[in-house]
């Protein structure tokens, strides 16, 4: 990997670091105790990272601003500060401006000028706050020095020392001070996990002064530590050094009791002599890694229970009963979870060339039919299914969670409530369900708008709320789940609702509607969608100018979704959003109407029936129930007369049902959507087109547009249908 390609997965990286870093400060709200100290340090190590890093790319600026927001996180970490809203929200502003001098990294390649770092200037004044705030005394660290010769304190960080305290044996590298590390900051973190019974200054290292370098360390430390901490906790207190250290901690004797007991306890299962260690808690994952070094350079090599009772780091009776347990079982490798980065390009190139492998099977499937040799046919009915588990793998490989997505919200939600003054929260559900990475990206400003537009126009202030009887505090929601081979997204509030006489007394102004007709609630709430369409009674920095919705509706639309609304005034709004899995290849069933073949996604098909109605009517009779259907030799003006046994697909969208009379059933293919021009761009009913194995072009039906068609067409009454 050369620099710039390290540089630019640093980009990435820091990026990511970013985000987990933004959700965690967001969800401290709702944690406490360990969790929240973990977040605490989770956010801690982001910065960490993202400044360690830069520095490796000489990022000054990204180094000297991330050092600040480090330094007060330190404090954090150590209790000196306490993180309330008003920490929270600057540190979500820092790490705004990290991300825009990342932006500025990427576009120059060389670290951010001044012009674009003085940004940070504000935010280093309000950060300085925290750095100056004086230590609690809680949090102070109880240490007294030990009269004990240096030598001897060594020599007990090897052999166990009698005592009920932890024993710590550290010796700080000589560059830790050269890559941003106080190694005084480490062990006054250490004393708020427990108490510093007992520490020694080693300082025999330090040269004379003449050859001293005043940017290298020289000094070790022995510490006696009570605490309740686990090995792991300990060693966590030193993690960013870890590389930079050298670090022995040896457990009070009256733990290797426990320790033994817990190995005996543990399932039985596959493990190694270190995995045991490691699982029972006497060994940290990084001693074992040391051990297992020493370990392959070891001349024969060495038991590594001798290895780790030799460095102190186990007690023999605990290595001795960890290899007893070991007999009892098999030896085997734990499986690791791997993942490579791909580049989006080269995704959609496989999609596309499997899109093409589809459209030439099916040419082929045509040929193996023609010749009538039954083995030819066999063969080609094997390619099928490779090819359709080709497809499926290839889609999978760009499902990414809408997770993802909705976690943006929580900063949007906590930014523009406060903004505006009101005591908002975000609750999501559904994180896990997946979708096309292609759909994600473009369904991300849609949602962002019906998350501002709850927050604004659907969330009433606290004192109205109060005054209703609910809680001051409102709720935003945002749910997904899969429905039909689709996708529903729903943003919903728990507000005023919509007002139904003044959405209908807007629509009759702007003319939008006749006077008297008679409209659904979901005709009259869907009038929002109209360009221009407002009832805000005051303009704001969010909506009430009449822009948003109109494009909401237009973009779901382009990705052959749909998008309708719920609402009950002073209970709340429910805006659902329905998006197609994917944008690329679909399962479809084809139909014949005269010379031409559409294609119905097979997903929203419910069933095929025989054609049955009396004439000039737009619906049948569907086992008692009223099917309204659409005739698409009509619709599409298609040539020719119709065949003598015509045939009703029934079609299902958004739990409603309708039927497509067809001539032909062509039966199910796989269907590669290839996307219509602008010439058609205008054409109702039709989303898109896919190349047949002949080379004909069949259309692809839009049925949610069909659906409003049929319902438009269906508004008027009806006679009774009997049974």
């Amino acid at each position: 990997m050369n620099l710039d390609q390290a540089l630019q997965t640093y980009i990435v990286e820091s990026r990511e670091m970013l985000e987990a870093m933004e959700t965690a400060l967001l969800g401290l709200a709702h944690t406490e105790g360990e969790e929240r100290a973990e977040s605490i340090n989770a956010i801690f190590r982001a910065a960490h990272t993202i400044k360690g890093s830069a520095g490796l790319f000489g990022l000054d600026q990204i180094v000297e601003f991330t050092h600040v927001v480090e330094s007060v996180l330190d404090h954090v970490r150590d209790g000196k500060v306490a993180i309330e809203d008003e920490l929270v929200t600057l540190l979500l502003s820092c790490g705004d401006h990290i991300g825009t001098l990342i932006d500025t990294t990427e576009s120059t390649r060389a670290d951010p000028d001044e012009s674009v770092a003085h940004a940070g200037k504000p935010l280093l004044v309000r950060l300085s706050v925290y750095l100056d705030a004086p230590a609690t005394p809680s949090m102070s660290v109880a240490t007294h020095v030990v009269d004990a010769d240096p030598a001897d304190f060594a020599r007990m960080g090897h052999h166990g020392i009698n005592t009920d305290n932890w024993h710590i044996s550290l010796r700080f590298g000589r560059d830790v001070l050269r890559n941003g590390m106080d190694p005084l900051s480490f062990i006054r973190y250490l004393g708020t996990m427990g108490q510093i019974v007992g520490i020694v200054t080693l300082h025999d290292a330090l040269p004379l002064a003449a050859d001293m370098d005043p940017e290298s360390c020289y000094l070790g430390f022995e510490i006696s530590f009570k605490s309740e901490a686990t090995k792991g906790a300990i060693e966590g207190a030193f993690e960013f050094v870890l590389d930079d250290c050298l670090l022995h901690i040896v457990p009070p004797n009256s733990l290797a009791s426990e320790y033994i007991e817990l190995i005996q306890a543990l399932p039985e299962g596959p493990a190694r002599l270190g995995e045991i260690l490691v699982r029972c808690g006497t060994l940290t994952s990084h001693e074992l890694e040391s051990a297992l070094a020493l370990q392959a350079k070891s001349e024969p090599a060495a038991p590594i229970g001798e290895i780790l009772v030799e460095q102190g780091r186990v007690q023999p009776a605990v290595v001795e009963a960890a290899l007893t347990k070991q007999k009892q079982t098999k030896d085997s490798k734990a499986q690791e979870s791997q993942s490579i980065r791909v580049d989006a390009d080269k995704l959609d190139h496989l999609i596309n060339l499997v899109g093409e492998l589809i459209i030439a099977a099916a040419g082929a499937n045509l040929v193996a039919r023609s010749t009538r040799i039954l083995e030819l046919q066999e063969s080609h009915s094997t390619l099928a299914n490779l090819v359709e588990e080709v497809r499926d793998s290839a889609l999978q490989l760009r499902m990414v969670k809408v997770g993802g997505t909705f976690s943006r919200f929580q900063r949007v939600v906590h930014d523009v409530s406060r903004e505006i003054g009101k005591d908002i929260g975000l609750v999501v559900n559904g994180e896990d369900t997946e979708l096309d990475k292609t759909v994600v990206e473009k369904i991300a400003d849609p949602l962002m708008h019906l998350v501002r537009n709850a927050i604004d126009h659907g969330i009433e202030a606290a004192d109205v709320r109060v005054a209703r009887g609910k809680p001051a505090k409102g709720t935003v929601k945002l749910n997904a789940y899969h429905d039909s081979g689709s996708i529903v997204i729903e943003v919903g509030d728990d507000g005023g609702g919509l007002n139904r006489e003044r959405i209908l007394a807007k629509a009759l102004e702007r003319g939008l509607i006749e006077s008297g007709k008679a409209l659904s609630d979901s005709e009259i709430y869907g009038l929002i969608f109209e360009p221009g369409f407002s009832t805000a009674e005051q303009v704001t920095n969010l909506s009430g100018r009449g822009v948003g919705m109109d494009v909401v509706k237009r973009n779901i639309t382009a990705l052959r979704g749909s998008v309708a609304i719920n609402s009950a005034e002073g209970v709340g709004t429910t805006v659902s959003v329905r998006l197609p899995l994917t944008l690329a290849i679909i399962n479809g069933f084809q139909v014949g109407v005269g010379q031409s073949v559409f294609v119905v996604p097979l997903d929203m098909i419910e069933e095929c029936v025989a054609f049955s109605a009396e004439e000039g009517h737009d619906y049948t009779n569907l086992r008692g129930q009223v099917l309204p259907f659409i005739r698409l030799r009509e619709l599409f003006d298609v040539e020719g007369h119709k065949g003598s046994r015509e045939n009703i697909v029934v079609v299902k969208h958004a739990g409603q049902k309708f039927g497509l009379v067809v001539d032909t059933l062509l039966g199910e293919a796989q269907t590669v959507i290839k996307p219509l021009s602008k010439v058609f761009s205008q054409v109702q009913g039709i989303s898109g087109s896919s190349i047949l194995g002949s080379g004909d072009v069949a259309l692809i039906l839009d049925v949610p547009a069909l659906m409003q068609k049929t319902n438009a067409a269906s508004s008027g009454d009806r006679a009774s249908v009997s049974a």
